[in-house]
């Protein structure tokens, strides 16, 4: 439903921005996910965007697995020319370097080139889990002991590890159950195959909105326009006082690229970004546009990088990829 109705609003381009770099050829945007949620959704809006203003073809491919690792090394190992691009995320493009001990590309060979949307994730729960606000889910998970599950849009996504640090925090424990991706995680939580997850709000909105799932907590410092009525997860107080997460999207490409064709791209997503049209789809769904420089985008991947990479090694947590 969230794809269709993005996908439905008409983001007209902009008339092409004095350029000089153009792709040699086709480009396909790599998505190192599941088609449904925001990496994908983001995806296909930037690759309309794209073809409509270079007059060329722009696909979509979707390579889910391993926590996004799968697409991202693929893209790693394109050919630098503006060919192949990445819908990217935090999970992917910043957790992944300190939560997996072998894996198959460098922050190096990912070359941010902007940043798309950035918003709170939010816990949801199953309509059947006995808690109807952010404290009683609290007391239902530690008396659970383990016995409730959660599910997340991969190992290593922000949806597994910001899950895992409130756990940790509360000094509860609960099941993991990754999915590639967004869409079939939030099938099974419908389910009630798995009891909550925290995904991102971008992507879940409409069904907190239509009550076909709880929303109990943003993760944010301070409560999303978009839902007002639901607390931010800080207000639990305790143990939760300093929560704040926000998750974040953004198109990468190969390393070594040319700078001209890394600020080319930038300059004609920005575009995108700026139409009232996106900032108002973005604004619905929970998030807001995240334009930034190629440098500025570079260094904040970096920063994102280096603090989850406390957070898991605060925590002990080191997987293997693939």
């Amino acid at each position: 439903m969230q794809r269709r109705a993005l996908l439905a609003t008409p983001f007209l381009a902009t008339p092409a921005l004095a350029q000089s770099w153009r792709p040699p050829g086709p480009v396909r945007i790599i998505v190192p996910v599941a088609p449904g949620g925001t990496t994908d959704i983001i995806g296909r809006i930037v690759a309309q965007h794209l073809q409509t203003l270079w007059g060329s073809a722009v696909v979509v491919e979707n390579r889910p697995g391993a926590g996004g690792t799968i697409g991202s090394a693929e893209m790693a190992r394109a050919r630098p020319d503006g060919t192949t691009l990445l819908s990217g995320n935090i999970g992917s493009q910043a957790i992944a370097y300190s939560l997996f001990r072998n894996l198959p590309y460098t922050i190096a060979q990912q070359q941010p080139v902007i940043g798309t949307i950035r918003g709170p994730n939010v816990l949801i729960c199953n309509n059947d889990v006995p808690a109807r606000n952010l404290p009683e889910f609290i007391a239902w998970v530690r008396a659970q002991r383990g016995r409730a599950s959660f599910g997340s849009t991969g190992v290593g996504q922000s949806t597994h590890l910001t899950p895992v640090w409130m756990l940790q925090l509360l000094g509860a424990e609960a099941v993991h159950v990754p999915f590639r991706g967004s869409a079939p995680m939030q099938t099974d939580l419908l389910a009630g195959t798995v009891q909550f997850a925290i995904d991102n709000l971008t992507g879940v909105i409409e069904l907190v909105r239509s009550g076909r799932v709880r929303g109990l907590a943003v993760t944010s410092a301070a409560r999303s326009p978009q839902l007002p009525d639901i607390p931010a997860l800080r207000e639990a107080g305790g143990e939760l006082a300093n929560f704040d997460v926000n998750t974040w999207f953004g198109i990468f490409a190969p390393g070594g690229l040319a700078p001209e064709a890394v600020r080319a791209i930038n300059a004609d997503i920005r575009a995108l970004l700026e139409l009232p049209a996106t900032q108002a789809r973005f604004a619905e769904l929970g998030g807001m546009a995240f334009p930034n420089t190629p440098d500025e985008f570079s260094g904040f991947v970096r920063q994102e990088a280096a603090r989850w990479g406390e957070v898991i090694r605060r925590e002990g947590l080191q997987l293997d990829a693939g």
